[in-house]
């Protein structure tokens, strides 16, 4: 067994694995640039090694760097993560050759598997089930319309190298195909260094189930059950799930015998996903496969018991596996959201900047141990399920524009579907983050809507449900009165604690009375007043309308979550102070409220609204990120829908353009420049 590893990566795969290395006794060095000197995976790790600048290509993606870092501390072996170079076959044969261990497959499987068009051609000599289209590389976006319209719209563009949501789009006609085959090609070539890109048909209405496989040195290879990853937006998986609540016990065995086969016919060793497209009669299709550990692989660790960094550092040592296919458990359900920085209110536009507050909900499960230990002592049997949270970030660190997006990964386990969605919703709602905004109210949203709660739905779920984007009306909540009780209950105990201040003046101290009224704030200068009583005799009762809210909570100032207990019920949410405002969230829906005497709030109601400025005649940054392209000139006319400006944030390229015919006036921006929510890019006249 290796003494020492390195991991070449960073964010929350590398803590990660560090975990894993540790319980394991195994030292390890991190590998960071100029961005992460103050990264969580650089403090956790034994040993960390400065790459280079900020830009992945000038540090995560420089294969000498990182070998020689591993030269240098003594590492025997690298662990790639995910992205970056973990599925390039190049530096998995450097590793090699350096006389170091790759964690993670050999690098003639990563070139077959790897690579999307020749996997699909191995997948069909292995007489496993493949999707019609053109699996060579296309020269041009010329070429790649004719292809389209060969194969017949809808049609996914696709670059070989691709991942994670990257240089992938799906095309409806000739113009989105053209268009969409130069955004993918110039995606991939950031991203991975290869702009090959192919086409296959996009078969609608579709899941996404894929296959956890594992392998050894030895020629054994199982299945580790599949997971749900259907609710995707844009083509970017939101939740995952582990098992699905589709597939049959016949179609989950013919695709993990499958999924071995492809396996076994590249001699695979190590862990890797084979990816497929289920229809609703059950029939699938291969799409590709993934040649190292998932994003959501601890779904898969929940329902199993198996940590798969172990596995991987085992095989990569030269272990056998130590189980059969017959021993490997599947116990309960485990359900995986992606924390984002995200602002789901704004198209989920990325949110970069300081992590002013980062409080995960408490945890009963770790990374190096899958599953809590049972109470009746059963090796890896969960009776309570669990929580768990993998991530890279910590409270007043920074989220840099450089990277993806993911802050981390909220896992949980329950005893079955229901039990995990319903834990699921509650550490959401204790998972505190502020000074950016996060995808938590859209996950909640998610969770509660009636057809995931059933499983009924596909890789469409949320273009179909949400097609003009996520809005505050948007999240379903089952008692909104709640979120109103909340408030006048958090006001008072502002008033108890005003009230016990010392040195009042007789007769004109604090008084508490029980007739208030929570006004919410809305859009425009809307007000929404709602009259409540509020009493305190033994238990705090608050009536809102007709419905009588009995509070027992858990609250104390300056503190942003608040738990206890509601008509019997228990509940967590969060409560916070702005000036005079009150801000509550729970279950994804959150409210702005003041709670005021009835004759403050009448005076409130003829308060003068001062309206914000007009920028209508500017183009405005929707996000922070690098300007990458100006497109227009000063005195230049533009008609609706033409291209204006480029701006990169996370490793995405977001093309800005005209809202309606104009002419450009000036310039407010340089190409290059860094950019702020809301900085204006250009004026119209």
């Amino acid at each position: 067994m290796f003494t020492k590893i390195l991991i070449a990566n960073r964010g929350e795969i590398a803590c990660r694995v560090i975990k894993t290395a540790r319980r394991m006794g195994i030292a390890t060095v991190a590998v960071y640039s100029e961005a992460d000197k103050d990264a969580r995976h650089v403090e956790l790790a034994d040993e960390a090694v400065l790459l280079g600048p900020a830009p992945s290509r000038e540090s995560y993606l420089v294969a000498d760097k990182i070998i020689a870092a591993a030269k240098s501390t003594g590492a025997q072996a690298i662990h790639p993560g995910y992205g970056f170079l973990s599925e390039n076959e190049d530096f998995a044969r450097r590793v090699e050759e350096e006389g170091l261990v790759f964690i993670g497959p050999k690098h003639y499987s990563i070139a077959a598997m790897g690579d999307k068009i020749a996997s699909k051609k191995l997948a069909n000599e292995a007489r496993v089930n493949t999707i019609p289209g053109w699996n060579d590389a296309i020269e041009s976006p010329e070429r790649a319309v004719e292809i389209a319209r060969d194969i017949g719209y809808p049609v996914m563009i696709k670059a070989s190298a691709g991942g994670g949501g990257k240089g992938l789009r799906v095309a409806f006609n000739d113009k989105e195909a053209h268009e969409g085959f130069t955004s993918c090609r110039n995606e991939a070539k950031a991203s991975f260094g290869d702009d090959r890109i192919f086409i296959e048909k996009f078969v609608e209405q579709p899941r996404h189930i894929e296959i956890q496989v594992l392998g050894d040195a030895h020629g054994n290879l199982v299945y580790l059950h599949e997971r749900e990853c259907s609710i995707q937006r844009r083509h970017q998986k939101v939740i995952e799930e582990a098992p699905s609540p589709f597939i049959s016990d016949e179609t989950r065995q013919a695709m993990g015998e499958q999924a071995v086969a492809l396996a076994k016919a590249v001699q695979y060793q190590s862990a890797g996903t084979v990816e497929f497209v289920v229809g609703k009669d059950q029939s699938f299709y291969f799409l590709e496969m993934n040649t190292r550990l998932q994003v959501e692989h601890p779904v898969t660790e929940c329902i199993t018991g198996l940590d798969l960094v172990e596995q991987m550092i085992r095989v990569a040592a030269g272990e056998k596996l130590a189980f059969t296919q017959q021993q490997i458990p599947r116990r309960g359900w485990a359900i995986e959201c992606r924390i984002n920085a995200e602002d789901p209110f704004r198209n989920f536009l990325p949110s970069t900047g300081r992590l002013v507050r980062y409080q995960p909900p408490p945890t009963t499960m770790e990374a190096a141990l899958p599953m809590p230990v049972a109470d009746d002592g059963g090796a890896g049997a969960v009776v309570g399920g669990g929580v768990r949270v993998d991530t890279g970030v910590y409270e007043g660190g920074e989220i840099p524009m450089f990277y993806d997006s993911m802050i981390g990964k909220l896992i949980v386990h329950g005893s079955d579907r229901a039990d995990a969605i319903a834990r699921m919703r509650e550490a959401l709602n204790a998972f505190v983050i502020r000074g950016i905004s996060s995808n938590i109210p859209f996950q909640s949203a998610l969770l509660a809507h009636p057809k995931f709660a059933t499983g009924d739905f596909n890789t469409g779920f949320i273009a179909e449900h949400y097609p003009k984007g996520f809005r505050a009306e948007d999240v379903p909540h089952d008692d909104p009165d709640f979120l109103i009780a909340l408030a006048a209950a958090a006001n008072r105990r502002y008033l108890e604690r005003a009230a016990g201040i010392s040195g009042q003046l007789p007769g004109h101290g604090v008084q508490i009375g029980e007739q208030y009224v929570v006004v919410i704030r809305g859009e425009g200068g809307h007000y929404e007043h709602r009259p409540v009583r509020v009493q305190q005799n033994g238990e705090l009762v608050v009536t809102v309308g007709e419905r009588r809210y009995a509070l027992a909570k858990d609250w104390r100032f300056r503190s942003i979550r608040a738990s206890g207990r509601c008509n019997g019920q228990t509940f967590v949410a969060q409560i916070e102070r702005h000036g005079l405002w009150l801000q509550v969230l729970h279950n994804g829906r959150r409210i702005d409220a003041q709670v005021l005497h009835p004759r403050a709030a009448e005076l409130l109601r003829v308060m003068p609204f001062k309206a914000p400025a007009d920028m209508s005649k500017f183009l405005l940054s929707p996000m922070p990120g690098l300007l990458v392209g100006l497109l227009v000139q000063p005195g230049q006319p533009v008609q609706a829908g033409e291209r204006l400006a480029v701006i990169e944030a996370m490793k995405m390229e977001n093309i800005l353009t005209a809202g309606q015919d104009g002419t450009v006036a000036e310039l407010l921006a340089r190409q290059g420049e860094s950019l702020a929510v809301d900085q204006p890019i250009l004026r119209f006249a």
